[in-house]
């Protein structure tokens, strides 16, 4: 796998330190609340399970299935919720993770379908990592790992064709592996 690798964008070492920043956050946010984290699989199955080790409260984890890629390298521009029933947040706090925040359409349907349908007391999202770039969605979310630019990454969940998401870091896939 490490061949296929054109150069690590962030080491094992500095994501955990910015998990430890956001997790202290988070304690502080919802430092009187119970907190419910509901975990998009399967890319943000690393980081949520290092993030949530680093916070000190009492909390629910619930996880949903969606997908926007369907296997390509492009969102399809369509969301799946791949379950046949959402968690139960009635009157919760909740707290969104997912792995990148892209062209926005899969962190908008969340949102939308959680908020409207379960009713959540609130809802606040996380994502490891932030493309900058233009949006086709007008989301954003509220805790940020890291800004990047445009490229396609893998590592630390994140995947290509299911693959390279048990690397402990994020690095970008060289572009003739991708198809690119």
């Amino acid at each position: 796998m490490q061949q296929d690798i054109a150069k690590v964008l962030i080491h094992q070492t500095t994501i955990l330190s910015r998990l430890d920043e956001i997790a202290a956050q988070v304690a502080l946010d919802y430092a009187d609340k119970e907190l419910t984290v509901v975990m998009v699989l399967n890319g943000s199955l690393m980081m949520v399970a290092d993030l949530l080790r680093r916070i000190p409260l009492p909390l629910k984890l619930d996880c949903i299935s969606v997908s926007s890629y369907h296997g390509g390298i492009k969102t399809s521009g369509h969301v799946t919720f791949d379950q046949l029933s959402m968690p139960d947040i009635n009157g919760r706090d909740v707290l969104i993770v997912d792995d990148i925040l892209d062209s926005g359409l899969t962190l908008a349907a969340i949102i939308d379908k959680l908020g409207t349908e379960m009713q959540p007391r609130s809802i606040r999202t996380c994502v490891l990592l932030r493309k900058k770039r233009e949006r086709l969605a007008p989301v954003d979310a509220d805790y940020v790992g890291f800004d990047i630019g445009d490229e396609f990454v893998v590592g630390y969940g994140l995947d290509f064709e299911e693959r390279y998401r048990n690397l402990p870091f994020i690095g970008v896939l060289r572009p003739e592996v991708a198809g690119l």
